[in-house]
Order: C-alpha cells, then structure tokens, then sequence
C-alpha cells in the first residue's frame, strides 16, 4: 500500500491525475499482461468507483504477463520511456521471474511522479473485463501470500468473504465499501 494501513485514513483517495498517467501507460499493453494487485480490483470493481488508497494500491501496476508475451512487452516499455530497475528482490534466490520498470512522469500542473510496474513471468487464469485481462479472483487472493503485501485492504477482504460465500466480487459495491474500523 501507498501508506501503512490505518484504519483512521480510509478515506483517502489516490488522485486522479495518477490514475490517469497509469491508464494511459498501461493502454498500449492491454492485449499482452494480466491485471493483478490494486489494479485487477480496480477493474473488478463497479464503475466509477471511488478510488481509496486502502481499497486499491495504485502505487504501482502489477503485471503477469504470460510466458509468449514476453518478448513482445519487453521492448514495448523500452519504447514507452520505461527503464528496468534494481530492486533488493534482484538477488534472492526465487522461483519467480520478476522485473521491476519505472518512468517518471514531469507534467507543469503536478509535481513530478513515478509510475512503477511490477513485472512478474506468470501465465495465470484471467477475465477480460471492458478490454482489460484481469486475474481471476479466487487466484489474485493467493498471491497476498506471495506476489502482493496489502492483504490488509478492504478489498481484498470483502473479495475473500465473496468467495467464501460463493458470489463472484467482480461489480460488487463490498469492494470499494469503507469498513466499520
């Protein structure tokens, strides 16, 4: 998360100039990565949603982008102003691929900002959700043991207790609902 979760702060939006920069970004790659952490919920989420810091983590993108389509993603964010970046994840031994890419973003009406995309060799089950390839959600919830860390946010736990319940989260006002603290 973009902030240590405390509860006293879930009101908090990311601005959308951000979110803008990201979905502009992310466009050209829409056929190649799967959605996964903050932005898989955002697009599961109901449209026009408020987008809370501790609903959805928008301080990166996280991508799974399948074993085929790596070659083609990898030159295209070189082309889009993206540069690989060291990470101290670089040398642990692990089982996963992981690459880590940012662009700083300089506009005159905001202050200067990153966008970050987290990289990760995954074919994974997706659903293409207004063009977009999303994980599956009963998958994406594994991976807050794995791949993401903020298991804490809302909705990540409403989408938990969807599943559980058996009713599919994608559209669901739970998970973009503030919970009682």
């Amino acid at each position: 998360m973009a902030d240590e979760h405390n509860p006293d702060r879930y009101g908090e939006l990311w601005p959308q100039y951000k979110i803008d920069a990201y979905l502009e970004a992310m466009e050209p790659f829409r056929d190649l990565v799967a959605l996964s952490g903050g932005w898989a919920w955002h697009f599961l989420s109901a449209k026009g949603h408020p987008e809370y810091k501790h609903a959805h983590d928008h301080k990166d993108a996280d991508w799974m982008v399948p074993s085929p389509n790596v070659g083609v993603v990898l030159p295209m964010l070189g082309m889009f102003g993206f540069q690989k970046v060291r990470t101290r994840f670089d040398r642990l031994p692990s089982a996963e691929e992981f690459r880590r890419y940012e662009k700083v973003i300089e506009t005159p009406e905001h202050p200067p900002f990153r966008l970050t995309i987290d990289f990760f060799v995954k074919d994974v089950p997706v659903r293409v959700i207004d063009g977009w390839m999303v994980v599956e959600p009963s998958v994406l919830l594994t991976f807050y043991s794995t791949f993401h860390s903020s298991k804490s946010c809302f909705a990540v736990q409403a989408a938990k207790r969807l599943l559980d319940a058996g009713i599919d989260p994608q559209g669901r006002p739970e998970l973009v609902e503030i919970p009682d603290a």
